[in-house]
C-alpha cells in the first residue's frame, strides 16, 4: 500500500527516505502532514530546545575515580561513577 519517498529536508537541504513503514505509523497516528526535516536535523531541533545539564564532580565512593552526577552532591552520601555504579545493579 504505502512506498517509500525520497522527500527533501527543508533544514539542510539534504535528500532522506520516508519510509513505507514511517508513512504507515504516520497513518496510524492521524498525522496528515509528512516530515519537513531528516532524522539528524529533527535530533539537532530536539535537543536545541533543552537546556544544558549540569555535571557536579564529586569522588566515587568505591574506586575513588571521578563520579559527574547531575545534581549537587550532599555531605556524608556515597556516590559512583558510571562503571561502579553499573556493577551495583
Amino acid at each position: 500500500m504505502y512506498e517509500d519517498k525520497t522527500l527533501v529536508c527543508k533544514e539542510c537541504g539534504n535528500e532522506f527516505v520516508f519510509t513505507a513503514g514511517e508513512q504507515e505509523f504516520y497513518a496510524e497516528k492521524g498525522f496528515v502532514n509528512e516530515p519537513q526535516r531528516c532524522k539528524a536535523c529533527r535530533q539537532a531541533r530536539k535537543n536545541a530546545a533543552k537546556p544544558a545539564r549540569e555535571l557536579f564532580e564529586t569522588t566515587c565512593a568505591e574506586c575513588g575515580g571521578v563520579a559527574k552526577i547531575p545534581f549537587k552532591p550532599m555531605e556524608g552520601k556515597s556516590y559512583y561513577c558510571s562503571d561502579c555504579f553499573a556493577k551495583r545493579k
